[in-house]
């Protein structure tokens, strides 16, 4: 699943310091934010509907990622 652009991510990698990153490294971060976002969302629509909301709110997010 290619939810995110490369370019960005080789963005972050070379402001936290690399001189080079491989196609595989950018792939392995794509594949693991898109997991993480999945389960964060899956528990902020949870946080949400234990509101008795079917809106899912800034601080929901805030409370799914804790």
């Amino acid at each position: 699943m290619k939810v995110f652009p490369i370019q960005p991510l080789r963005r972050v990698f070379k402001k936290a310091g690399a001189e080079r990153v491989s196609m595989d490294a950018l792939d392995e971060l794509r594949s693991t934010l898109v997991r993480m976002v999945e389960e964060i969302c899956a528990d902020a629509l949870t946080v949400a509907k234990h509101a008795n909301r079917k809106t899912v709110m800034k601080e929901d997010v805030r409370l799914a990622t804790r």
